[in-house]
């Protein structure tokens, strides 16, 4: 599902909100048409989901379990450059406890 580039920089561009299927070909650097056929795979895999406009469509991530998907996905990518990535400073409670990793 998440194994070609503009697939991964499209669920990227979808944490922070909704955006048209125009709005992520720019993004990604690639053709509306491209960039449907992208969506069309994230969909059947549910990690998408669309609303229609008129003649635009508009896509999200599906739920929260998704956002929480691709927050976990860049974290454990900050584990493969850094043996102590920046998020361990971030969202370390009092206690020593890593919130958001559960």
């Amino acid at each position: 599902m998440w194994g070609t580039t503009p697939r991964v920089r499209i669920i990227l561009a979808l944490r922070d909100g909704e955006l048209s299927v125009n709005q992520l070909a720019e993004i990604v650097d690639k053709s509306p048409a491209s960039v449907s056929q992208h969506l069309a795979k994230l969909r059947l895999a549910r990690m998408v989901s669309a609303r229609q406009d008129g003649q635009r469509v508009f896509y999200r991530l599906t739920d929260e379990h998704a956002r929480q998907l691709v927050a976990d996905a860049i974290f454990q990518a900050q584990h493969a450059v850094d043996s102590h990535p920046a998020h361990h400073d971030r969202d370390r409670l009092g206690h020593g406890k890593i919130t958001g990793l559960s």
